[in-house]
């Protein structure tokens, strides 16, 4: 495996999501009845500082169709966790319009690469077009000087 599981800090992953989950109005244990939810997550919300019990607590009172979900979860959470170590895999976010996405994401399927290699190449294109400007006004101060020196 790539990513090493750390127990401790997987099992605090495990609770936060279960307990954002159950603020959200997800119903995260394998109970029907009110007075039971109500009790097990109150046990589960006894175990903050206790991480290692929130296995046995998923054991015995989690919806078995969050088990899947929660895998899925703690698998992206890992991989984001170790990939922060480092500049070059830390994930970066931008904001941007839907509009703008949009038009980014047609040019990318357009180039056949992925947005950030999209974004890249027209940066790197805004940059030679600019250049081109710069040299070709360039050119045209120094004609009309040297037309304008020689009409004297």
């Amino acid at each position: 495996m790539k990513y090493q599981q750390l127990e401790n800090l997987e099992c605090g992953w495990k609770w936060q999501y279960l307990t954002k989950k159950w603020r959200e109005g997800e119903n995260i244990t394998r109970y029907i009845d009110t007075s039971e939810i109500e009790q097990a997550v109150s046990k589960l919300k006894q175990l903050e500082h206790e991480p290692t019990l929130v296995i046995e607590w998923i054991d015995e009172h989690m919806s078995v169709e969050l088990d899947n979900k929660l895998k899925q979860a703690i698998r992206a959470k890992r991989k984001r966790h170790y990939n922060a170590e480092q500049v070059h895999t830390k994930k970066k976010s931008i904001d941007l319009d839907f509009r703008v996405w949009e038009k980014l994401s047609h040019r990318a399927n357009d180039l056949g690469c992925t947005l950030s290699e999209a974004i890249e190449y027209l940066l790197s294109e805004a940059s030679r077009s600019e250049k081109a400007t710069q040299k070709v006004s360039s050119l045209k101060e120094d004609l009309s000087k040297l037309l304008g020196d020689e009409g004297r």
